[in-house]
């Protein structure tokens, strides 16, 4: 049966404010059409003074509007125009002063009236010095836009164009893409080919025949990894501990419960696997399993517990390795303990989540992710599991193919 498959053109609308990584927006530009999006382009006064609007205009084979006022649309009513033509906006670079803008409601250029005028999705991704992103007005606007439905693509940690450290660098366009993209049905197969191996969940450390120890993962993320791989075209292998979810179509499941038998099968499975992420809660230590129920008898009960085995410093150190992605849940500390564990254990990368806290974590819908990786980070911001999952699968293959292109 041959089945035929209709890819209707997003109407994309680029906004491009001044900075330094309005040159990312012209890469941007290019990941869209590439993948049959219809984008339009416009600018302020200020982004103007880092690229040409003639480049933009080049690439998407469109007029690039810089005025509010238009004469040449009809009743010179361009903005509205745009603003009702676009299915998704994107302010890319978003200066800290458009952000401020769009939290207060002001409306007195192009980029602000059109988005306010909007009444499809808009995404803003911030570029600006570290200092200027950190300051409290700009954290409040953040929510502020939040709050009211903008979709937030968080910058990334490193060198900025000032020469400073810190968090203010543009998302890559890659990450910015498939955020406009992830609720296309047209999946983007950039997996295909490639054998990705994740596990999941918790593990079951048995005391006696009737109790067991175990922790508070849902397997929830590890789930959403799988289903996002299956969505851009990857073979997913997916080992999981006990969880009361169904598996992702497609994936080849593996069943586990102790920590041994998810180390036996994770290092097991990683010898055919390129990619190997390690979203499973692992138990660290297990007991000397009683043969009898233990009764309640004494008023106190000392318990031996045994270090388990390491699986991801295990699987890293295979003389064929994959690609190795860790997650550090944290209570205290996260960037500390994350990139120790990202060194120590000789991971590609971690992922690091804080737990304990109102939002986030274990059992919930929503969570965030520090995500490190040598010289690098970036930081995805609270959302739901299952957008969460695409943005940080995306975010690993781009260091994927990085990595081995250095290698080739």
């Amino acid at each position: 049966m041959i089945v035929l498959r209709i890819f209707i053109k997003k109407h994309i609308l680029l906004a491009v404010c001044g900075g330094i990584a309005a040159y990312k927006s012209a890469e941007l530009v290019r990941c869209l059409i590439k993948k049959n999006c219809d984008v339009r382009v416009i600018m302020t006064a200020s982004a103007g003074k880092f690229i040409t609007p003639l480049t933009f205009q080049a690439l998407s084979r469109h007029p690039v509007q810089t005025q509010l006022l238009d004469t040449e649309q009809e009743n010179a009513m361009g903005h509205i125009n745009l603003a009702r033509w676009a299915d998704k906006i994107i302010i890319a670079p978003a200066s800290a002063n458009i952000i401020a803008k769009l939290a207060h409601g002001l409306a007195d250029d192009l980029v602000s009236t059109l988005c306010l005028a909007a009444e499809c999705p808009v995404y803003i991704a911030p570029a600006m010095n570290q200092a200027m992103w950190h300051k409290s007005i700009t954290q409040n606007n953040i929510k502020t836009l939040q709050q009211n439905g903008f979709e937030l693509i968080a910058p990334s940690e490193g060198i900025l164009a000032c020469g400073e450290f810190g968090v203010g660098r543009m998302s890559e366009p890659s990450i910015i893409y498939q955020s406009l993209i992830n609720s296309s049905p047209a999946s983007d197969l950039y997996l295909k080919g490639v054998h990705l191996l994740i596990s999941a969940g918790p593990t079951r450390e048995a005391l006696d025949p009737v109790r067991y120890m175990t922790n508070r993962s849902s397997g929830k993320m590890g789930y959403a990894l799988a289903q996002a791989g299956i969505d851009a075209g990857a073979k997913v292998t997916l080992i999981s501990g006990p969880v009361a979810l169904s598996a992702p179509m497609g994936v080849q499941l593996i069943m586990v419960e102790t920590a041994e038998e998810m180390f036996q099968a994770v290092v097991l499975a990683a010898k055919n696997h390129q990619i190997y992420i390690g979203a499973a809660a692992v138990a660290d230590y297990t007991f000397a399993v009683q043969p009898q129920k233990i009764k309640k008898q004494q008023s106190s009960l000392q318990l031996t517990l045994h270090k388990t085995k390491d699986i991801l410093a295990s699987v890293a150190l295979l003389p064929q390795r994959p690609f190795v992605v860790g997650f550090a849940a944290e209570t205290h500390e996260l960037v500390r303990y994350a990139q120790e564990k990202l060194i120590n254990k000789k991971l590609d990368m971690i992922a690091a989540n804080w737990v304990g806290k109102a939002e986030g974590g274990f059992d919930d819908r929503q969570n965030a992710l520090h995500v490190f990786w040598e010289k690098g980070s970036s930081q995805l911001p609270m959302m739901d599991k299952k957008d969460l999952a695409v943005q940080l699968i995306t975010l690993i293959f781009e260091r994927y193919q990085k990595k081995y292109a250095l290698k080739g």
